[in-house]
């Protein structure tokens, strides 16, 4: 395999998919998990094509060390770099902490900046790269009870865009999914009047599954997209026309 991608948040849902669907596309698969037993089950899934590592991208120490860690892994740095790990710390403005704030910028912002940064200069000296962030459809239309991660959100469309005219003569696109509603493990442990209310707002009549995720960020990483650059996907049923 001539080219390696690097996956954050890899463990389960739409992280899982796309390491799966990238594996399938003929890359070797870096991802990350915040344990090291998120990390092995990673190794199994993927096989001989990809690697479970640990990262936590809200710590600046512990992306310096999987950056290091990927050189003992592959000779050649990671060309494609997907950038699904977050978390969220759901409250109204009026009882939100400045924990609950600042964990979710400082994971979902501030890692993502970590990450990028730290996986560019291999992709400038290829000449070849490409980066997706994994957004939300509420980055644009807002949701209550979420400032935090919305605010989140709405900051990584806004990084794709600025990154991606600084890159864009390095043959390296930039570019943000955003999913509506998908089916995983959070999305689970709503009532079903939670759900019924949820896929009222869907015109498609179905949560999204991780597989139509991966579908776009497979795409994008593909030669078919490289004159797609700074944009933003909206892959959500028809919920958010953008």
């Amino acid at each position: 395999m001539d080219k390696t991608a690097f996956v954050t948040g890899a463990t389960r849902g739409i992280g899982a998919a796309i390491a799966a669907k990238l594996s399938s596309s003929g890359y070797f698969v870096i991802g990350t998990a915040t344990s090291q037993s998120g990390a092995e089950a990673i190794t199994t899934a993927l096989g001989s094509a990809g690697r479970g590592i640990v990262l936590d991208v809200a710590d600046a120490e512990s992306v310096s060390q999987a950056i290091e860690a990927v050189a003992g892994i592959v000779e050649n740095p990671p060309v494609v770099l997907v950038n699904n790990a977050g978390i969220t710390k759901d409250n109204l403005m009026l009882r939100m902490s400045e924990d609950e704030w600042s964990n979710v910028i400082n994971t979902n912002v501030n890692g993502l900046f970590r990450v990028t940064k730290g996986l560019l200069r291999g992709m400038i000296k290829a000449r070849w790269g490409r980066i997706v962030n994994v957004g939300s459809v509420v980055g644009r239309m807002g949701n209550p009870g979420q400032a935090n991660y919305v605010a989140s959100k709405s900051a990584i469309e806004g990084f794709s865009r600025s990154l991606a005219l600084e890159v864009a003569s390095r043959n390296i696109t930039v570019n943000t999914v955003a999913p509506g509603f998908v089916a995983t493990d959070m999305t689970e442990e709503l009532n079903d009047e939670q759900k019924t209310a949820m896929l009222a707002r869907i015109p498609a009549g179905r949560m999204g599954q991780p597989e139509d995720i991966a579908g776009a960020v497979a795409f994008l990483v593909s030669d078919e997209a490289e004159y797609i650059t700074g944009q933003t996907i909206q892959v959500n049923g028809g919920m958010y026309a953008a």
